[in-house]
């Protein structure tokens, strides 16, 4: 009889473990820095870009001013993440982009502090990310170095509508970037999975 009700691990078991920010913390900081041969086109234009998943760049204030480099790579949206004239800020925006009217674009004033609420912008981005991409397009997404918010706003992407969890988007960015999103960013992306996967099973069961 006691062997009847002897406990076995079930799928409801695995729900109930929360993501927190600490394990992506440590996914980030002890995994493997990728292997980055720097591009020709990155090379010739002085620029710090990666194509992290087919369509989707990642890239410093450097490619996202550059338009040469813009027209070169086909790139047709660019999100900044860090958009403002204060410092840790890049100064685009529409009107920057006037001489490229087929360019799509869309900024966020975030800085890239622990206290920033980038979250509100999650669904906004993936929405931007994934009409570039459905129309055909080529999507630069940007901070100023290219490590932190940029890399939260893809991920983010990633988890929303390719159905990645935070751990496995975070792993595939950083096949090909390296990325360091700040601890109060990647706290966000814990809550977000936590959020993602809790919506996924009640539309389960």
């Amino acid at each position: 009889m006691g062997s009847a009700l002897k406990h076995h691990p079930s799928s409801m078991d695995y729900s109930q473990q929360k993501t927190t920010g600490r394990q992506l913390q440590r996914l980030i900081y002890y995994s493997a820095v990728p292997c980055r041969l720097r591009s020709t086109e990155c090379a010739i234009y002085d620029v710090d870009c990666d194509e992290v998943f087919y369509g989707v760049y990642i890239g410093d204030a450097a490619a996202a001013k550059n338009k040469e480099y813009l027209r070169a790579m086909g790139i047709t949206h660019v999100l900044n993440a860090a958009e403002g004239t204060k410092y840790g800020q890049v100064d685009t925006g529409h009107i920057y982009y006037r001489d490229m009217p087929k360019l799509r674009y869309m900024g966020f004033q975030v800085i890239d502090q622990i206290t920033s609420d980038i979250s509100r912008y999650f669904y906004l981005a993936a929405k931007f990310i994934e009409n570039a991409l459905n129309s055909g397009g080529k999507v630069l997404v940007h901070c100023l170095v290219g490590m932190s918010r940029s890399a939260t706003c893809v991920i983010a992407y990633l988890m929303i509508c390719r159905k990645m969890s935070a751990a496995e988007a975070i792993r595939k960015i950083r096949m090909r970037r390296s990325i360091r999103p700040n601890d109060g960013f990647l706290q966000q992306l814990a809550d977000l999975d936590n959020e993602l996967r809790a919506d996924r099973e009640r539309h389960h069961y």
